[in-house]
């Protein structure tokens, strides 16, 4: 589960209600002062339909999936997929190519599963390259075209916030000018116009752009599993050294990344040296 999504946005919220309320005071009462039914419609269901209008239908059904990824998340270990490549490695050096079949046949992972018979077909190592960085690129398309969803409903969202508070206006100075109403009820009248800038707002940063960007992360990490495969498996073609293939496959990692419990050693014993 991606704790820090959840957790972000339920704080969001608890600040933005905390500082509705007065903060310490706690004035729940001033609640309904921001609870509007119209202006929620416009900008929910406003900003829907414009994002159905300008995507087609296979990235629209997608959304209830990219929600599971940015609420709940998806492991990405690539020092995982570093020790499985090393073990075909090792499998490789001792029985030959054709031995990895079997093992591969037994991948739960699609992607680690092709490229590894494409290496036990004996497919030129250039053919295997572009043909899985051909389908890499693809992966890319089908991300930025999910994120973009999600970029764009943060764009509109507060333009129709922006639309909301100008019908507001207009309603109320149409009143202005029939005399309907006094001081107080365009009072109002302005609220309820501005609050449908705050949902739009609210919605924008609170809920889009943090799934956009939960959604750039999980590419990230994917993709960088997926190279680890894809260099690991020509490593394997090419008859390198298991031990060299592992650290050449390490090295495409992050310095903190690339041995986890050397790294927890070392800030521990950092922690235990007083301080000069």
């Amino acid at each position: 589960m991606s704790l820090t999504t959840i957790i972000g946005i339920v704080l969001a919220f608890f600040f933005l209600i905390f500082s509705v309320v007065g903060g310490v005071e706690m004035n729940f009462a001033a609640l309904g002062n921001f609870l509007e039914l119209n202006s929620f419609v416009l900008v929910i269901f406003g900003t829907i339909a414009a994002l159905v209008a300008s995507f087609p239908f296979r990235i629209i059904k997608m959304v209830p999936k990219h929600l599971k990824l940015a609420f709940l998340g998806q492991k990405q270990d690539p020092l995982i997929y570093i020790d499985v490549i090393a073990e075909y490695a090792q499998m490789a050096r001792k029985s030959g190519l054709l031995a990895l079949e079997d093992k591969a046949n037994q991948e739960s992972d699609e992607f680690l599963k092709s490229c590894v018979l494409l290496i036990v077909d004996a497919m030129d190592a250039d053919k295997i390259r572009q043909l899985v960085e051909s389908d890499l690129e693809k992966l890319c398309v089908r991300h930025e075209e999910a994120v973009s969803l999600y970029d764009r409903g943060a764009a509109l969202s507060p333009a129709f916030g922006m639309i909301g508070t100008v019908i507001g206006l207009i309603n109320m100075l149409k009143a202005m000018g029939e005399g309907v109403g006094g001081p107080d009820e365009l009072g109002a009248g302005m609220s309820l116009a501005l609050i449908t800038t705050l949902y739009g707002s609210i919605f924008a940063n609170v809920i889009y752009t943090p799934i956009s960007s939960k959604l750039k992360l999980q590419h990230e990490a994917e993709l960088l599993c997926k190279e680890i495969i894809l260099e690991g498996v020509l490593s394997i073609q090419s008859g390198e050294n298991p031990k060299l293939i592992k650290e050449k496959l390490a090295s495409m990692l992050e310095q903190s990344k690339r041995n986890p419990e050397q790294a927890n050693k070392s800030k521990k014993k950092a922690a235990a040296q007083p301080a000069e």
